[in-house]
């Protein structure tokens, strides 16, 4: 998922997002253990978005906490 998708996902979508892709990592793994998995570039793909999903909640996070100072 590109991040101009992803920031116009609401908060509790983003976090749904995250489990979702964490769900879709460990699958990933799953395969490449049992050697099932033909493209191994996924679960880089996959982890970025992982990344890019917490980093916008993390941003998020700092605005509220700015926000009500």
């Amino acid at each position: 998922m590109k991040i101009r998708e992803l920031r116009d996902l609401g908060t509790a979508e983003l976090e749904a997002k995250v489990l979702e892709f964490q769900q879709e990592l460990f699958n990933l793994r799953f395969q490449q253990a049992t050697k099932q998995l033909e493209n191994t570039k996924r679960i880089a793909n996959v982890k970025k978005a992982i990344a890019r999903c917490k980093t916008l909640l993390a941003q998020r996070k700092r605005e509220l906490l700015v926000a009500s100072e």
